[in-house]
């Protein structure tokens, strides 16, 4: 396995063309890190990282769409066998679409939700984690969502991959804690993306994709094994958490549903 040309780590990111992913890489590039940086769009992302003025040395790209296994394990293999073990893996890849369970073809967008969200991370995950328990350390780090704490209305299938992804997350740092390898849950409140934009209903707190990447850089380095960022939007989460199914029922009514396929 090869070891990169200076003692600077190296981070995996998935979704790395855009929003949070490509605001961690460049969080990570300013602490000297190396890195391996995934999206399905090689040539944008490609073109952004020469952008950069990054070294050569320091950073390699790998198209794959974490939505098919072989395609998410295949980057994996190629990151193994050109740049070495990284330090941290940061399953970021996402998407998020509107549902309406009425209708057939919303059936298809769930089955793509937890394909990218859910299935996708673990196949991020799954080349590194035996060679991350060999060496007794490493960090893998999914993004999951503050969505995840309560269901909200249209976003049957984004809630639900989000709360999995807690739930895997969870599963996985119990079976991997003995071995030295950290596990991180994070849980973005808004941030600024191309995610959100199409958003009709307000987004308290928003963040800058670069004020979230500052603080989910710290928080990985600190190997926290849940946060949510910013921690304000924790707090609101929690209060809806406790709060009654009526009432809760009663605050969400007439919410703007999230836009479905061919919406806006």
């Amino acid at each position: 396995m090869p070891t990169p040309m200076d003692s600077a780590p190296l981070a995996f990111i998935t979704g790395a063309s855009s929003g949070i992913g490509q605001a961690l890489a460049r969080r990570y590039a300013e602490a000297g890190w190396h890195l391996a940086l995934v999206a399905r769009r090689e040539a944008e992302l490609t073109a952004w990282a020469q952008a950069q003025g990054w070294p050569a040395e320091r950073w390699r790209v790998y198209a794959a769409d974490v939505a098919r296994i072989d395609s998410i394990t295949a980057a994996a293999a190629r990151c193994l066998a050109e740049q070495g073990l990284p330090e941290v893996v940061i399953a970021n890849a996402g998407i998020s679409v509107g549902m309406d369970t009425a209708d057939r073809a919303d059936l298809d967008v769930m089955v793509r939700t937890f394909a990218t969200n859910n299935t996708g991370l673990a196949a991020t995950f799954q080349h590194f984690v035996e060679p991350m328990r060999q060496r007794g350390h490493g960090t893998l780090v999914g993004i999951a969502s503050v969505a995840a704490i309560r269901g909200l209305p249209g976003h049957g299938a984004y809630c639900a991959s989000k709360a999995a992804v807690v739930g895997y997350c969870e599963s996985l740092r119990g079976e991997l804690r003995a071995d030295g390898v950290r596990v991180v849950t994070l849980l973005p409140g808004y941030v600024d993306t191309p995610l959100t934009r199409g958003n009709r209903y307000a987004m308290p707190f928003l963040l800058s994709p670069e004020a979230f990447a500052e603080r989910a850089f710290r928080a990985i380095a600190a190997g926290v094994s849940y946060r949510v960022i910013p921690w304000q939007m924790g707090v609101v989460a929690k209060l809806l958490r406790l709060l009654p199914n009526p009432v809760f029922d009663r605050v969400l009514a007439g919410r703007p549903r999230k836009a479905r396929q061919g919406e806006r």
